[in-house]
């Protein structure tokens, strides 16, 4: 395994060789770090489900390039469409829209519609647009587990899985991209994420759908996601800590010392942003071999805090999986 600058032109180069051979390789983006691939090379495509143990029925986010790519590759576009990704795009926000038949079923794992967007990190952009191709990607991690922000966590989550990490340095946002769909007129939050409800509200009616049924339409929908090794246990204040061979993830700094052995602080004033840039990194951090248990303290349910406490729910139904 290899890791290499993502901002220097030879490690674009080195990257866009192993995509169009149909290899798998690591790459930065605003959000978290992905594991993409050719999305016109359904074999290259199939190895992002085998390095990750994915399973098939779990749809990949489809990244490009440059705006009208989506043109390319979608049809039956929405009207509202245009303004979305001219507020969002470049940024994190993915739209699910109707596949052309160039996009391999496998991307989408059988859906006629498929998750878009177009990443603002620029070695992202500079890798999707030199292999002038879209790149299909999920975050870079195991299946089910913690998603990366940096490029040690990716090494150390595939050791040698993988040919090319292009390091990129600390993820932006630090929680993945917002899902939503278009219908009426209405856009429909399918993940909560970079984007806030309150941002898209600006734009259009938000109304957030819930998972009516089995079937997983969307990355992130299935209910074993974001899960460290270590139980985890929501809390809503650090008082409420009763196991000192414990980590915790407190939003921010108070008087009180807490209980457990290891804490990390999300923001020491509460800044949402920092919060959320600090967010997986610290899950990870925290998910030590030596503590019985991970405590999170709940984030207020305003702006980025909705994303995060959605992850945090998910990953504290995974206790005994």
């Amino acid at each position: 395994m290899e890791i290499l600058n993502g901002f220097e032109p030879t490690s674009i180069e080195k990257a866009v060789e192993l995509l169009r051979r149909g290899d798998v390789v690591a790459f930065p983006t605003e959000t978290v770090y992905g594991l993409g691939a050719d999305a016109l090379n359904p074999y290259g495509v199939a190895k992002i489900f085998e390095i990750k143990k994915r399973p098939r029925f779990d749809p990949l986010i489809v990244h490009i390039g440059e705006k009208d790519w989506i043109f390319k590759f979608a049809e039956n576009i929405p009207p509202e469409t245009t303004r979305l990704i001219d507020k969002f795009w470049p940024g994190p926000l993915t739209i699910i829209l109707n596949k052309k038949d160039v996009i391999p079923d496998i991307v989408t794992a059988g859906l006629p519609t498929m998750g878009m967007r177009m990443p603002s990190h620029p070695v992202a952009l500079n890798l999707i647009r030199a292999l002038r191709n879209p790149i299909a990607a999920p975050s870079a991690n195991p299946f089910g587990y913690m998603s990366p922000t940096k490029a040690t966590h990716v090494a150390k989550m595939f050791e040698n899985e993988l040919s090319l990490i292009l390091d990129g340095g600390s993820s932006t946002f630090g929680i993945e991209s917002t899902i939503i769909s278009i219908k009426e007129n209405k856009i429909y939050i399918r993940r909560h994420g970079a984007v806030s409800l309150e941002e898209l509200s600006e734009i259009a009616e938000v109304i957030h759908e819930e998972k009516k049924d089995d079937q997983c339409g969307v990355p992130g929908e299935l209910p074993y996601h974001y899960a460290p090794h270590k139980p985890l246990r929501i809390v809503s204040f650090p008082g409420e800590v009763k196991i000192a061979n414990s980590s915790l993830l407190a939003f921010k700094k108070t008087e009180k010392t807490p209980l457990s052995k290891y804490v990390k602080y999300l923001s020491q004033r509460g800044d949402m942003r920092e919060a959320a840039a600090n967010f997986f990194s610290y899950l990870i951090e925290l998910d030590r071999e030596d503590v019985d248990i991970i405590y999170a303290e709940k984030i207020p349910e305003v702006g980025l805090g909705k994303a995060m406490m959605e992850r945090l729910k998910k990953a504290a139904k995974n206790v005994g999986r």
